[in-house]
């Protein structure tokens, strides 16, 4: 079968790249190539920031009604249910993810639109934008033309998350998605124009995220773009530190969700058994590649025996195969050269003192693709290269702590952590230690799930305020020179 040719998606039509030249993306379970996806260069992107500044000046969406938007956002959402497999199906093709899991990603992308479409619906009715002929009023309108950045981690959830509240906003968009998984945003190419956003409303610019990819121009030229007013990044903090730097250098606000290592703490008065459901879901779904994921465990020490063994023993029943398979628990990863970082870490690890409990090395059967055995390695300690590295796989870390001060050194040990995890049947030690750890979120007793109110949503961010006063007859202006 011939691989796909994904093209640019500019003023609601597909094209050709400047540099006529596109790149080959692999099943990450065969190795086989699937799509030829054009690199799009700083040219690429002036025409797709054009295209969405005419949609902005001259098109019908910035000045539709709250309501004229919403019901077109849930149109949208509507047509991510019915494309439901196709999108899990893409997900599986680009990250390596679970069709199942998957499919629960693609749930909440919808639940993101939906969202978007009643948080401006009911903007409108609470009467935010008042009447003239108050003494006090806000107009409120679209900031202009935003450039997203997305992962590969979830893609198309990731581009929902950024998608919608920008459009619920009014906004004009320019996306630049992952190298990895270029059909999630292809099929978002063909989702949302079906549903009613006109053309140019939306445009899609492919190219690498890696500086030295030559695709790296678009990212690039998108953020320094003058024509853009607002940018969204998801992605490593790595990249997102260097990201922001150079958007803060374009004097552009910017808004991210970064990836890192999310850390968990059991104790010892924990519910045992639900601690390791929360650690190796934490760990090992999506592959491991969460934003969130929770790739280092603190165990407090009087349980911590009994831990290892028991996430060993789950984590070599793990399912591992071919993400199309519904039965399938983990997936292989979207790139083989992550592969080998990941081995060369555990290596590492090894290499500095930890044990490898299981794992670390291809899945027995599977003599093709991207696939790492869910691996676990215990005896971590905090002076190891190991301890504080982002993980961007199926790999555990596991480290012993005795006291409720050296649980909060471990889980502050690493550098910016989205959030953290805390199992314990002691009400004031959640209350107490929730402050000391240095997290952007923090679950107790339970694993992330997140409903949709807790995405992220920021319309906000995307709206351009301004404030209207109006003097009244007994407040005079003073008179200088009079």
């Amino acid at each position: 079968m011939a691989a796909e040719s994904v093209r640019q998606f500019i003023g609601g039509k597909y094209a050709y790249s400047t540099l006529r030249k596109s790149y080959g993306v692999t099943d990450p379970t065969t190795g086989k190539e699937y799509a030829q996806v054009e690199v799009g260069l700083g040219a690429d992107i002036n025409q797709a920031v054009l295209a969405a500044r005419s949609a902005l000046e001259t098109g019908p969406w910035p000045g539709m009604t709250a309501l004229e938007r919403a019901r077109i956002l849930h149109a949208i959402a509507d047509a991510i249910d019915a494309r439901a497999d196709d999108i899990a199906a893409a997900e599986a093709l680009g990250p390596g993810l679970p069709v199942a899991q998957a499919g629960q990603q693609t749930a909440r992308a919808s639940a993101v639109f939906r969202l978007a479409a009643e948080l401006i619906t009911a903007r409108a009715e609470t009467g935010q934008d008042r009447a003239p002929g108050q003494s006090g009023y806000l107009v409120t309108g679209p900031a202009g033309v935003a450039g997203l950045i997305t992962s590969w981690r979830a893609p198309f959830l990731a581009q929902a998350r950024a998608v919608a509240p920008a459009l619920a906003a009014g906004c004009t968009i320019v996306l630049k998605p992952d190298e990895w998984a270029p059909l999630p945003a292809a099929l978002l190419a063909e989702i949302a124009p079906a549903a009613g956003l006109p053309d140019g409303v939306l445009n899609i610019v492919h190219g690498s995220l890696h500086r030295k990819a030559p695709g790296a121009q678009a990212r690039d030229a998108l953020i320094a773009h003058p024509g853009v007013a607002r940018l969204s990044f998801d992605g490593d903090a790595a990249t997102g530190r260097q990201i922001t730097i150079d958007a803060a250098t374009h004097h552009k606000p910017l808004t991210t969700q970064l990836a890192g290592p999310a850390p968990g703490l059991i104790f010892a008065d924990a519910d045992l058994e639900q601690a390791i459901d929360g650690a190796l879901f934490g760990a090992f779904a999506l592959n491991g590649q969460r934003r969130t994921a929770t790739s280092t465990i603190g165990v407090q020490r009087p349980v911590y025996d009994l831990i290892v063994g028991r996430l060993t023993v789950r984590a070599e029943r793990i399912r591992v195969g071919d993400p199309a398979d519904p039965a399938t628990e983990l997936g292989p990863l979207p790139d083989g050269e992550l592969v080998d970082a990941l081995l060369a870490g555990v290596r590492l690890g090894v290499r500095e003192g930890a044990r490898l409990t299981t794992g670390g090395r291809r899945p027995a059967g599977l003599a093709e693709g991207n696939f790492l055995a869910p691996t676990v390695l215990a005896d971590i300690d905090p002076s190891m290269r190991i301890f504080a590295e982002h993980i961007r796989g199926p790999v555990l870390r596991v480290t012993p702590f005795d006291s409720d001060d050296e649980a909060v050194s471990l889980a502050n040990a690493g550098a910016d952590l989205p959030a953290a995890y805390l199992w314990t049947s002691d009400p004031e030690r959640a209350r107490r230690l929730a402050p000391a750890i240095k997290n952007a979120a923090l679950w107790v007793n339970a694993h992330n799930h997140q409903d949709a109110i807790a995405e992220g949503i920021d319309i906000d961010f995307y709206t351009r305020s301004l404030t209207v006063r109006t003097a009244s007859d007994d407040a005079p202006a003073p008179r200088f020179g009079a």
